[in-house]
Protein backbone atom coordinates (compact mmCIF):
# COMPACT_ATOMS: atom_id res chain seq x y z
CA UNK A 1 0.00 0.00 0.00
CA UNK A 2 1.52 3.41 -0.95
CA UNK A 3 2.35 5.83 1.83
CA UNK A 4 0.01 8.85 2.02
CA UNK A 5 1.61 12.22 1.25
CA UNK A 6 2.40 14.83 3.85
CA UNK A 7 -0.06 17.69 4.17
CA UNK A 8 1.03 21.19 5.16
CA UNK A 9 -1.47 23.26 7.13
CA UNK A 10 -1.45 26.96 7.98
CA UNK A 11 -3.44 27.40 11.18
CA UNK A 12 -4.83 30.91 11.62
CA UNK A 13 -6.01 31.77 15.12
CA UNK A 14 -7.91 34.98 15.98
CA UNK A 15 -7.18 35.14 19.70
CA UNK A 16 -9.40 37.13 22.05
CA UNK A 17 -7.66 40.20 23.51
CA UNK A 18 -6.26 39.29 26.93
CA UNK A 19 -6.29 35.56 26.17
CA UNK A 20 -2.78 35.47 24.67
CA UNK A 21 -0.92 34.05 27.71
CA UNK A 22 -3.26 31.07 28.03
CA UNK A 23 -3.34 30.58 24.26
CA UNK A 24 0.47 30.56 24.05
CA UNK A 25 0.59 28.03 26.91
CA UNK A 26 -1.59 25.68 24.86
CA UNK A 27 0.28 26.45 21.65
CA UNK A 28 3.55 25.38 23.33
CA UNK A 29 1.97 21.94 23.89
CA UNK A 30 0.27 21.66 20.51
CA UNK A 31 3.00 20.56 18.08
CA UNK A 32 4.94 18.50 20.67
CA UNK A 33 1.77 16.54 21.45
CA UNK A 34 1.01 15.96 17.77
CA UNK A 35 4.63 14.87 17.26
CA UNK A 36 4.66 12.50 20.21
CA UNK A 37 1.49 10.88 18.87
CA UNK A 38 3.07 10.48 15.42
CA UNK A 39 0.59 12.78 13.68
CA UNK A 40 3.10 15.30 12.28
CA UNK A 41 6.50 15.15 10.62
CA UNK A 42 9.73 15.92 12.49
CA UNK A 43 9.85 19.35 10.85
CA UNK A 44 9.06 21.68 13.77
CA UNK A 45 6.14 24.04 13.48
CA UNK A 46 6.64 27.68 12.62
CA UNK A 47 4.64 30.09 14.77
CA UNK A 48 4.01 33.77 14.08
CA UNK A 49 2.22 36.46 16.06
CA UNK A 50 0.62 39.54 14.56
CA UNK A 51 -2.42 41.77 14.91
CA UNK A 52 -5.38 42.71 12.80
CA UNK A 53 -6.18 46.28 11.74
CA UNK A 54 -7.67 46.98 15.16
CA UNK A 55 -4.67 45.64 17.07
CA UNK A 56 -6.34 42.41 18.14
CA UNK A 57 -3.97 39.42 18.39
CA UNK A 58 -3.64 36.84 15.67
CA UNK A 59 -1.36 33.80 15.51
CA UNK A 60 -0.31 31.53 12.64
CA UNK A 61 1.14 28.06 13.02
CA UNK A 62 2.51 26.12 10.06
CA UNK A 63 3.32 22.43 10.24
CA UNK A 64 3.15 19.19 8.27
CA UNK A 65 0.71 16.43 8.99
CA UNK A 66 2.41 13.09 8.45
CA UNK A 67 -0.52 12.02 6.24
CA UNK A 68 -4.23 12.51 5.69
CA UNK A 69 -4.79 9.46 7.90
CA UNK A 70 -2.74 11.01 10.72
CA UNK A 71 -4.81 14.19 10.36
CA UNK A 72 -8.03 12.18 10.74
CA UNK A 73 -6.74 10.25 13.78
CA UNK A 74 -5.66 13.46 15.53
CA UNK A 75 -9.23 14.74 15.27
CA UNK A 76 -10.37 11.84 17.44
CA UNK A 77 -7.50 11.65 19.94
CA UNK A 78 -8.40 12.76 23.50
CA UNK A 79 -4.98 14.35 24.15
CA UNK A 80 -5.29 16.48 21.03
CA UNK A 81 -8.90 17.42 21.78
CA UNK A 82 -7.80 18.46 25.29
CA UNK A 83 -5.66 21.14 23.59
CA UNK A 84 -7.92 22.06 20.68
CA UNK A 85 -11.11 22.61 22.67
CA UNK A 86 -9.64 25.25 25.02
CA UNK A 87 -7.78 26.85 22.09
CA UNK A 88 -11.10 27.19 20.30
CA UNK A 89 -12.65 28.90 23.34
CA UNK A 90 -9.77 31.42 23.48
CA UNK A 91 -10.39 32.55 19.88
CA UNK A 92 -13.15 34.72 18.43
CA UNK A 93 -14.86 35.21 15.10
CA UNK A 94 -14.24 38.62 13.55
CA UNK A 95 -16.56 40.07 10.96
CA UNK A 96 -17.22 37.34 8.42
CA UNK A 97 -14.10 35.41 9.48
CA UNK A 98 -14.32 32.38 11.77
CA UNK A 99 -12.33 32.20 15.01
CA UNK A 100 -9.86 29.75 13.45
CA UNK A 101 -9.01 28.60 9.92
CA UNK A 102 -6.93 25.62 8.76
CA UNK A 103 -6.20 25.68 5.02
CA UNK A 104 -4.12 22.78 3.77
CA UNK A 105 -1.59 24.01 1.23
CA UNK A 106 0.99 22.66 -1.20
CA UNK A 107 4.32 24.29 -2.08
CA UNK A 108 4.56 26.13 -5.36
CA UNK A 109 8.01 26.07 -6.95
CA UNK A 110 8.40 29.49 -8.55
CA UNK A 111 12.17 29.79 -8.49
CA UNK A 112 14.59 27.03 -9.32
Amino acid sequence: MPKAAKETVICHYRVKPGAEPEFVRLLRKHWPTLRRLGAVTAKKSLVYRGADGEGRPMFWEIFEWRSAEAFEKAHRHPEVLAIWEPMDALCEARGSNPNMEFPHVAPLALFE
